[in-house]
């Protein structure tokens, strides 16, 4: 039943045990894919669920032997498709490998597991008075050991960095099954080349990583937010701009157009004004935040903000967030999402809205854009009828017309989902040729086989 032969099932059995072998069709299929929704997933043979490093070694030295494609998974949250099944291959989910080993007080580390959800870190390092800043919209799902593999942002990346800033050492069972440690606990150290910063963003195709020790911070102040409605995405970009030239560091910048601002209003009741064609929420942690976030709002004003609210109230704060971090399932309400991630320069983010626009009305498609623009990090979704065959070859023309505005202005074809198999095609036109073989290279030098993530960015 599992598409393995016996032998093999077998000693994947007798290596973790019946209750961590998973062959049920139904199981499979539920675990085979991410939320990548338009991306492929192939008929997986197993899922397997180690409970530690020694077990996952002992999975990988059996996949290495017998030449079996292996798809690393966490929560599955992703969304290019990087989690997605091969036919024939293991599922290897690292869930069960939840546990905080340490937070270091003096140091400010700490070790996790890679199967630890990022909120549950984070929430236990805030016990403790430190911050860990990476916090991606699925952060009550998604695991670290995803976050590391993807090099995931989030809200706060504006100011505090993406989970990369992060990273001090990794564990990571190699394709044979092999045991490294890379990097190093100490806040410096340039001995060798920086292998864990390789591994950061590989998406699984490299290795297996199982365990992080990772910097935290001390926990920063409470902070204060703006929220400022406009009348078009381009004076909104027109203020990020001008925020971000001036000495203003806001600890976040988010960006909602009016196709997203109304998504989240019908999902849920956010107090969300329907007639925004675009939003900006910014906060504040300095120690002159509030003249800071008053500095803020003047400039929206100066732009052509149409309604500026100031709070200190973290109840109104959090429904802010909260409204943001629900744009993904309310723009799914809409039809089926094609969500891309590209980010440009801040100083190009007129310009790339105004060419989305374009896009949008020359495919007949729909393009909600929510974004972390202090970053210049966008995520235009397309939305479409995937039942209708030409309203989903529009969507897929309006991807590619996305992915090429955005190199045009000096960006990248993924700020923080990662390629996945979602934009394999477009990798090497961004790379070119010869950086294209460099890295096809080192994936060679990792797992010659093959058999780590096949499919999956290279």
């Amino acid at each position: 039943m599992s598409g393995l032969p016996e032998t093999v099932l077998a000693e994947l059995v007798g290596a973790l045990g019946e209750d961590a072998v998973v062959t049920d069709p139904d199981i499979l299929a539920a675990h085979s894919h991410d939320r990548a929704s338009f991306c492929t997933a192939g008929v997986p043979a197993v899922l397997l669920r180690p409970r530690s490093t020694d077990e996952v070694q002992r999975v990988m030295r059996i996949a290495h032997r017998h030449r079996v494609p292996v798809v690393p998974q966490g929560a599955r949250t992703g969304l290019s498709g990087a989690a997605n099944a091969v036919d024939g291959s293991i599922l290897l989910s690292v869930a069960r490998m939840n546990r905080i080993l340490e937070i270091d007080t003096v140091n400010h580390l700490a070790v996790v597991e890679a199967g630890v959800i990022n909120s549950v870190l984070s929430e236990a390092v805030a016990e403790k008075g430190l911050f860990y800043p990476p916090d991606p919209s699925s952060w009550r799902e998604s695991t670290i050991g995803g976050n590391i593999a993807t090099n995931a942002g989030g809200l706060c990346c504006v100011k505090y960095g993406v989970t990369r800033q992060y990273v001090r050492q990794l564990e990571v069972v190699l394709a044979d099954g092999e045991l490294v440690t890379l990097g190093s606990r100490t806040a410096k150290g340039v001995a060798g080349l920086d292998l864990v910063g390789l591994m950061v963003g590989s998406e699984g195709t490299l290795g297996i990583i199982t365990k992080a020790v990772l910097a935290l911070r001390p926990a920063p102040r409470p902070s204060l937010t703006a929220a400022a409605v406009f009348t078009s995405p381009s004076a909104a970009m027109a203020a990020v701009e001008k925020i971000m030239s001036s000495s203003i560091q806001p600890s976040l910048l988010e960006f909602l157009d009016g196709v997203t601002v109304r998504a989240v209003q019908a999902y849920r009741d956010m107090g969300l004004p329907p007639e925004a064609e675009a939003m900006l929420i910014a906060q504040s942690d300095a120690p002159d935040a509030a003249r800071l976030v008053a500095e803020m709002a003047a400039i929206c004003r100066e732009a052509g903000a149409v309604e500026v609210a100031e709070t200190d109230d973290p109840k109104e704060a959090e429904m802010l967030l909260e409204a943001r971090r629900l744009v993904n399932p309310a723009v799914e309400r809409l039809g089926t999402t094609l969500i891309e991630d590209v980010a440009v320069p801040r100083s190009r983010l007129v310009e790339f809205v105004e060419e989305l626009a374009r896009i949008a009305e020359r495919r007949q498609v729909i393009i909600a854009c929510p974004g972390h623009v202090g970053d210049g990090n966008l995520h235009p979704t397309i939305v479409f009828d995937r039942h209708d065959e030409r309203a989903r070859d529009r969507a897929m023309l309006a991807f590619d017309d996305v992915m090429a505005a955005g190199l045009a202005v000096g960006g990248t074809i993924t700020g923080e989902h990662g390629v996945g198999m979602l934009k394999r095609s477009w990798l090497s036109t961004e790379l070119g040729p010869r950086v294209t073989a460099l890295q096809v290279g080192i994936k060679r030098i990792f797992d010659p086989q093959g058999i780590l993530n096949p499919g999956k960015v290279w």
